[in-house]
């Protein structure tokens, strides 16, 4: 990093440290002759959609990836989630389970659903949703109860599912962050009445789009495979009602397989970038990284640090320092879901936790598109901006001149 003063900061005019955004999505580019050669297979079949061969074998490996009985392929992850919670969800019953702190589209789902939102607390160091906030939370109009998984690691799922055995409540579990993880009771996609993926783009399995769910409710899965497909079960006849076009195309299938295909090295890589915020941000007094639990299998996709009071900024005032640079930090879902509802009816317990919480995290550029010298000169720049932070500080009334 060339920066020698704190005027020199691309948020007080100067030239930013990178020309090409550094974000924090994975975009995974996997070899686009493996893409071409799945390609083939359904255009020499010409079977596009509806179940195609490409849609079929992603499938099969989904569900052996993830050691359960069945994989069915959608559209989106919000498909999967939606229809999974429609079909388990509790008839006459209206509330749905899940914490504050997590995708800042979950409460729109729920409310597509015509279902309230039920928010229960977070650990304060995993940011996991707290088992014993989940359970003060069941009562006689629970529905469901959405197991969210963190971005880094995973909920405490044996005490979920404990709870939700005893109180006779359906467990969907939303696992988008969590595809490569295990836990001590096995692989993530097998835990619950269902799990749910994301094959969106900037998630581990790239497929350009779309999503999946994992389940050995085989009963559940012949539901969703109808239903993704406006309810059909053979032609022309429709057994399932709520059945919508949420299907899985074969391009999109082709580009997971072979994101599929590299997975390994891609793990081996995100690990890689891991290891080196580790090392460089040690060094930052008021930097703390969120750290995987490296007993168990992770994927290393996500960085996520908290910023302390050692630290002499605020955790905004630092993403937009950051940006300005080129390094697209993002705040860790902030604001709350409970916070930012209008319309929308919710419920919840004291979340003054998750309201704190909410302020103190942020996420780091990750993914293909970074290198290791990117983190290096991300790490400097931190270390830059605390070195300077006095001067940075006098001259902070000059930064909304250049937003």
């Amino acid at each position: 990093m060339n920066k020698k003063t704190s005027e020199e900061l691309a948020v007080f005019g100067g030239r930013p440290i990178f020309e090409e955004f550094k974000s924090t999505s994975n975009l995974l580019k996997p070899d686009v002759e493996k893409f071409l050669s799945y390609s083939k297979t359904f255009y020499a079949k010409k079977h596009y959609t509806n179940n195609g061969p490409n849609v079929r074998l992603l499938e099969s490996r989904l569900a052996s990836f993830h050691n359960t009985k069945h994989c069915v392929s959608f559209s989106s992850g919000f498909w999967a989630l939606a229809l999974a919670i429609k079909v388990l969800a509790k008839r006459g019953k209206t509330e749905v389970i899940l914490p504050s702190l997590t995708y800042r589209r979950m409460t729109d789902m729920i409310a597509w659903l015509g279902l309230t939102p039920h928010f229960c607390e977070v650990n304060e160091e995993t940011l996991a949703m707290c088992p014993s906030s989940v359970k003060s939370c069941v009562n006689e109009n629970t529905a469901v109860i959405l197991g969210v998984h963190p971005i880094v690691n995973c909920s405490d799922v044996e005490s979920l599912e404990l709870i939700a055995n005893e109180c006779e409540i359906p467990l969907v579990f939303d696992s988008v962050e969590s595809v490569y993880e295990s836990i001590d009771a096995g692989k993530i996609g097998a835990f619950g009445e269902a799990e749910c993926f994301s094959l969106h783009a900037c998630k581990l399995f790239n497929g350009f789009g779309g999503g999946y769910l994992t389940t050995n409710n085989s009963e559940l899965a012949k539901q969703l495979s109808s239903m993704r497909t406006f309810g059909f079960v053979g032609p022309d006849n429709i057994e399932y009602s709520h059945g919508v076009n949420a299907k899985l195309n074969e391009m999109h299938a082709c580009m997971a397989l072979a994101s599929l295909d590299d997975i390994d090295a891609q793990v081996a890589d995100n690990k890689a970038r891991y290891y080196q915020y580790r090392k460089g941000l040690a060094s930052l007094k008021g930097f703390s990284l969120l750290e995987f639990d490296e007993v168990f299998d992770s994927g290393f996709k996500n960085i996520v640090a908290r910023i302390n009071d050692a630290w002499p900024f605020t955790r905004d005032e630092t993403v937009r320092i950051l940006n300005a640079e080129g390094v697209l930090a993002r705040a860790h879902y902030d604001p709350p879901l409970h916070t930012k509802l209008n319309d929308n009816e919710y419920i919840a317990c004291d979340l003054s936790l998750t309201e704190s919480l909410a302020t103190q995290f942020i996420n780091l550029p990750c993914g293909q598109k970074v290198s290791c010298d990117d983190i290096d000169q991300i790490v400097d720049l931190l270390s830059f901006i605390e070195k300077h932070a006095d001067q940075i500080k006098q001259l902070m009334p000059r930064m909304t001149e250049h937003d």
